[in-house]
């Protein structure tokens, strides 16, 4: 996916997952909100929100209709949205999976030496 092509791939995409993530639980938070609960700028959850609507991942709805009134903005997870996450969901455990896997051997391997 082209949203991930940078020098920081893995960590985009752990942002991205944590987005998905808990947009897929609860698609009421503010950008504010969302931002806060995730530990990132406001301006980066905007750019990944942005990106994920163009890319079809998530729907963006305005809920309030009214000229004078403070806009309510609800995110919704899209069946890609839903897939991509599944898709990162894998990733991440098979990545903790190997992790693991190394860590075991290398306390093996110390316990062996002793």
């Amino acid at each position: 996916m082209l949203l991930y092509r940078s020098m920081n791939e893995h960590s985009l995409r752990e942002d991205i997952f944590n987005i998905l993530r808990i947009l897929s639980s609860n698609g009421s938070f503010t950008q504010r909100e969302l931002s806060s609960h995730l530990g990132f700028s406001l301006g980066k959850t905007n750019y990944l929100l942005k990106e994920l609507a163009k890319k079809g991942m998530v729907k963006i709805r305005n809920l309030s209709h009214k000229d004078n009134k403070l806009k309510r903005i609800s995110y919704i997870l899209t069946h890609k949205g839903l897939k991509e996450k599944t898709e990162l969901t894998l990733h991440f455990l098979k990545r903790k999976q190997e992790e693991y896997e190394s860590l075991r051997q290398e306390w093996e391997n110390n316990f062996k030496e002793r």
